[in-house]
């Protein structure tokens, strides 16, 4: 019973990979229907261009030559230094978006907070990168309920991030 549905599986995998194969014409089939197809056929270009598919790279460069992230590598790279005592939930280096989970500083352990930091742009610009500051504090309850957050707190966070894309981006060059 077993040997049977192998049987079976193999001689379906044989005729799928079978049928995957160019047609060949056989040389009474080569009439003018086939002769007049053969030079649209072989000038198809791919889906993706004459260069193939490139992700992350710049216009024109070749497929793979790119940084491999489509954000400011020094916003990127400073972003992940200046959060890096958080905990990371999320990291989308194509999108640009760092999520990190909620954090408790030792000091005061019934607070917690959480950023959200976005990179917006290739440049290392000042208005290149956004981060959101989330902040709860633990209830009477012992339930978690959101708390204001000092508005200077996220304009400090993003001058952090941009300073030290500013030092990765000297040492760099030096």
């Amino acid at each position: 019973m077993v040997r049977g549905g192998l049987q079976a599986f193999g001689l379906a995998v044989a005729l799928a990979v079978a049928a995957c194969g160019a047609p060949q014409a056989d040389s009474a089939d080569r009439g003018s229907r086939h002769d007049a197809q053969a030079p649209r056929q072989a000038n198809r270009g791919s889906l993706f261009g004459d260069r193939g598919l490139n992700l992350g790279g710049l216009p024109g460069e070749e497929p793979g030559a790119g940084s491999g992230i489509a954000v400011n590598s020094f916003l990127w790279r400073a972003s992940l230094d200046t959060i890096a005592f958080m905990p990371l939930s999320s990291a989308d280096p194509f999108g640009g978006v760092i999520i990190t989970d909620w954090y408790s500083p030792p000091e005061s352990p019934n607070e917690r907070f959480k950023v959200n930091v976005y990179i917006l742009d290739r440049q290392l610009r000042a208005d290149g990168v956004r981060a959101s500051v989330f902040r709860q504090r633990l209830t009477q309850g012992g339930q978690w309920a959101e708390a204001p957050v000092d508005k200077t707190t996220t304009v400090e966070l993003e001058n952090a991030i941009l300073t030290r894309a500013r030092q990765l981006r000297v040492a760099q060059t030096s």
